[in-house]
């Protein structure tokens, strides 16, 4: 019978148990953001961006009804490979268990996750957000929710450009959820350098984000998550005029397909795949290495000052 408790894998385990600083990983872009066989190579190559910055990568998903921190290759084979890998967001997490499903975690699921293993650095790719027609829809990504209460930094390129990006901040300032530039005072837009909005807050370097957590830790208020947008450089982010048309094109047929809830974001990411010959895809890749490496380096640095946070 499953015990129903985490289980960390080897290397995570021993990382945890003598401080070393972990980066948490999420495995939804392995399941359900890049196509097959792309994903196990890009999945694995997010780890070692982790490895060669000085940090011990914890991919986080659920295998057989356990919740793994830290995947082994072949159990990262397995929720990148095999049909039918629940997406698992937070609330999903005990029911997935109890019928002992393979899924793969969230944003949500997986800085809530990590947190309780101890955690305090994760890198993702963009965060989800308000959804466009959210007045009339209510459609907002439990991401949001979940950095309110998770005492956890998350590494990203902002929130996913498909989204209303500006209700999106206003959402993560009414919930308290302190976001910095890394290096901008502009809020970056995923595929884009910039999303068009501007940012009260910046930081210069990984050591000054481990400033940011041990601040934090040492006021002892309760906060929740701290999000540090990193935005790509502009020569390397998705052309804006090809951009602007794809998402154009996407939104009209997501209306007329009936597309919505949780399928909506995958829905969209496809057809940026599709409709860009690939060019998206490259992008995305690039977004989730280079959030990867500065994550590390920010563990690292509060690995060094003895912060618990790494």
């Amino acid at each position: 019978m499953n015990s129903f408790h985490i289980r960390h894998g080897a290397e995570v385990a021993d990382a945890l148990r003598e401080h070393r600083p972990v980066v948490a990983l999420e495995s939804t872009i392995v399941s359900h953001g890049l196509p097959r066989p792309d994903n196990l190579r890009v999945a694995r190559e997010i780890e070692q961006a982790v490895r060669d910055a000085g940090a011990v990568p914890a991919t986080i998903g659920m295998v057989g009804g356990q919740l793994v921190v830290g995947l082994d290759d072949a159990e990262l084979t397995r929720l990148a490979t095999v049909d039918g890998v629940s997406k698992l967001s937070v609330r999903d997490l005990a029911v997935a268990a109890a019928i002992g499903a393979d899924g793969a975690t969230t944003v949500a699921a997986t800085s809530a996750v990590a947190a309780a293993a101890g955690i305090g650095v994760f890198a993702t790719g963009g965060l989800g957000g308000v959804h466009r027609e959210a007045a009339q829809t209510f459609d907002e990504s439990a991401d949001l929710g979940t950095l309110a209460r998770t005492p956890i930094a998350v590494v990203c390129a902002g929130v996913k450009s498909i989204l209303d990006v500006g209700a999106t901040l206003e959402r993560l300032e009414t919930l308290g959820v302190a976001v910095v530039g890394y290096r901008t005072r502009r809020f970056p837009g995923f595929y884009r350098t910039d999303s068009g909005f501007d940012l009260d807050w910046s930081v210069d370097s990984p050591e000054q984000v481990a400033d940011v957590l041990a601040a934090r830790a040492g006021h002892g208020v309760h906060h929740g998550g701290l999000i540090v947008a990193n935005p790509l450089p502009v020569d390397e982010q998705l052309d804006p005029d090809l951009h602007d048309r794809t998402l154009a094109e996407g939104l009209a047929r997501l209306e007329r397909d009936g597309v919505t809830g949780k399928a909506v974001t995958p829905y969209l990411l496809a057809y940026f795949h599709s409709a860009t010959a690939g060019a998206s895809l490259a992008v995305n890749v690039r977004i989730i290495l280079r959030n990867a490496d500065l994550a590390a380096r920010v563990a690292v640095a509060a690995a060094g000052r003895g912060d618990s946070a790494a």
